[in-house]
């Protein structure tokens, strides 16, 4: 009986690891660009700094590339709009996994 306990919480174990092991990072900002054909978005970069007068953070002057053909995209994004996308990187390349048009999806407003 505790060898199959162990064993059931060693693969429980084993599984969140892979779980976090697979999970992706964030970014957002402002959308610079967005390619309905080659669907690649572009994106400056905003930084964590809260506040009134920047309600998603301040612009950080970085500029990032996704690829987003397999994403889920929320509303198209447009030029100006907020974006936070969640992403994996796969080599140099930056694979959006799912598109949030925060700007025009904002719950606080």
């Amino acid at each position: 009986m505790k060898k199959v306990q162990c064993l059931v919480a060693c693969m429980s174990i084993l599984m969140l690891c892979t779980a976090v092991a697979v999970a992706g990072d964030v970014a957002q900002g402002k959308c610079i660009a967005f390619d309905q054909k080659g669907m690649t978005i572009e994106i400056e970069e905003y930084d964590l700094q809260f506040s009134k007068e920047h309600p998603y953070g301040q612009p950080t002057g970085k500029r990032s590339s996704y690829k987003a053909a397999d994403a889920q995209i929320g509303i198209l994004p447009q030029q100006g709009d907020i974006l936070r996308i969640a992403y994996t990187l796969k080599g140099s390349e930056r694979v959006a996994h799912k598109v949030m048009n925060v700007s025009k999806q904002d719950l606080k407003k």
